[in-house]
């Protein structure tokens, strides 16, 4: 249904910025050093004439969209061709309504078919031939564009984007989007039902922080190789615990050695339960394929270091990524632990099958778009599944809208947040508007600065100075 408050794209600006990492991350068989920034600007017309503009922006991480043996320059070439194919497609994009309207039309009707369509570059060896672009990938690309248009929106109706997901501005409510699970088909309507419905009736201004445990971190002074940042910042663990007062660790782990693992886990407890460390996750990186490897893990943990099984409050998604062609059943695994679904909850429909095959949480991320989030989380709480807010170690203006996101929905605890580990002087003109958003102090991040319409950024206080853009349509 048509609204007064709808709008339409008018133009696209789209930058690329480079951003290189202090200290590497490790992604199952690959390793992070520096990454490119999709950064987008949309203009776009409301029906009454008036016009604005909105931000967006996501780090196409390589390593984490596109797992391949394929070359990683090629792979890196072909998310900018791509991104840059979008910018395109979505000046195009002349269809009218709300951003979660028009985003989801995109996804389903644009996106699939540019991917379809897309080619990779490739050289002339036949081993780095490039093959289809993963739909993790598509999304990832997509996300600053939809992101961009949210914020957009709030600025055209000069509020707060999260107060626009209502009835006031939809015109078209979630059963339009989302069905409920068979088996909740004769309970449960989305029908009269939005997304404010499902989100806190006022965000939180202090999110929980946790930090990312990478598998090449060093955790003891015997680790250190010598080739270490000598900056302001910590590297051993015990120094970022007590310098960011952390609580909540996130564990990067290989997937492929349970021993290893195991001892992993055990390690950093024991480094930070001491200094008040009292939560713990674990990260397989999606390179398991029998869940009776993590049930073995979990069961030794629970007998040997019941503390410790204690204070693992969930597990991040051990199984490969495309759920589809890995339908494999976890039910031992949820009865041990909550286990959430992360680089395969594409969409709220993998989400629903997840839950059929025993996944009990979902990792939320804007980068697979502020609509699929959005649309996620609803169709997750109203099956009564937990929800995290993940990193895709966020820098600049992406970090914003990753912490919007968990200050609105309801987290099992505050926010995955480490681009201030991995990169903190990409931020650093960000970071003097909104310092409590990119340093961790008490074991929180902190979002009083963000306000005004949109998403609130203040980009124009921020000052940083894009240069012309890549593209322009």
């Amino acid at each position: 249904m048509a609204r007064p408050t709808d709008l339409r794209v008018t133009g696209v600006d789209l930058w690329f910025l480079p951003v290189t990492t202090r200290m590497p991350l490790k992604f199952g068989a690959e390793t992070l050093t520096s990454v490119t920034c999709a950064r987008v600007r949309v203009q776009v017309t409301g029906r009454d004439g008036r016009v604005a503009e909105g931000w967006g922006e996501t780090p196409l991480s390589v390593q984490w969209v596109w797992p391949s043996p394929i070359p990683y320059s090629t792979r890196h070439q072909g998310l900018k061709n791509f991104t840059a194919q979008l910018a395109r497609a979505w000046a195009g994009f002349t269809e009218w309504g709300h951003p979660l309207e028009l985003g989801h039309d995109f996804n389903q009707q644009v996106l699939p078919r540019l991917r379809a369509a897309f080619s990779t570059p490739t050289d002339s060896t036949p081993e780095n031939a490039a093959g289809e672009l993963p739909c993790l990938a598509a999304l990832v690309c997509n996300s600053p564009f939809d992101i961009a248009l949210h914020d957009a929106f709030g600025r055209l109706h000069s509020c707060p984007t999260y107060q626009t997901y209502t009835a006031d501005f939809l015109g078209r409510d979630l059963a339009d989007f989302l069905q409920p699970a068979a088996d909740k088909s004769r309970t449960l309507s989305f029908k009269d039902r939005y997304p404010a419905d499902f989100l806190r009736p006022q965000r939180l201004d202090a999110l929980p922080a946790w930090h990312l445990v990478g598998g090449l971190d060093p955790l003891v002074p015997g680790e250190l190789k010598g080739d270490e940042p000598h900056d302001e910042h910590p590297v051993l663990l015990t120094d970022w615990i007590r310098r960011d007062g952390l609580r909540c660790l996130k564990i990067k782990l290989r997937g492929t050695d349970a021993a290893w693992d195991y001892a992993r886990i055990v390690a950093v407890d024991e480094l930070g339960f001491p200094l008040g460390v009292d939560a713990l996750t674990a990260d397989f990186n999606c390179t398991v394929r029998d869940p009776a490897y993590v049930c073995e893990i979990l069961d030794r943990l629970q007998r040997d270091h019941p503390g410790t099984y204690e204070r693992l409050v969930y597990v991040e998604q051990p199984f490969p990524y495309e759920l589809a062609a890995h339908s494999i059943p976890v039910h031992a695994v949820s009865a041990r632990k909550p286990l959430f679904l992360d680089e395969s909850a594409h969409d709220w429909e993998v989400i629903r099958h997840g839950r059929e095959l025993g996944w009990t949480g979902v990792a939320l991320k804007t980068c697979k778009t502020q609509t699929g989030a959005l649309l996620s989380a609803c169709w997750a709480q109203a099956h009564g599944l937990q929800l995290m807010v993940q990193d895709l170690t966020n820098p600049m203006l992406a970090q914003v809208t990753h912490a919007l996101l968990a200050a609105h929905v309801v987290t099992l605890r505050g926010i995955e947040t480490n681009g201030m580990q991995f990169y903190p002087a990409a931020s650093l003109p960000e970071a003097r508007i909104h310092p409590g958003l990119y340093q961790r102090r008490a074991g929180e991040i902190r979002l009083e600065t963000v306000q005004g319409p949109g998403f609130g950024y203040r980009e124009p206080e921020i000052g940083r100075d894009l240069g012309p853009p890549a593209f322009n349509y």
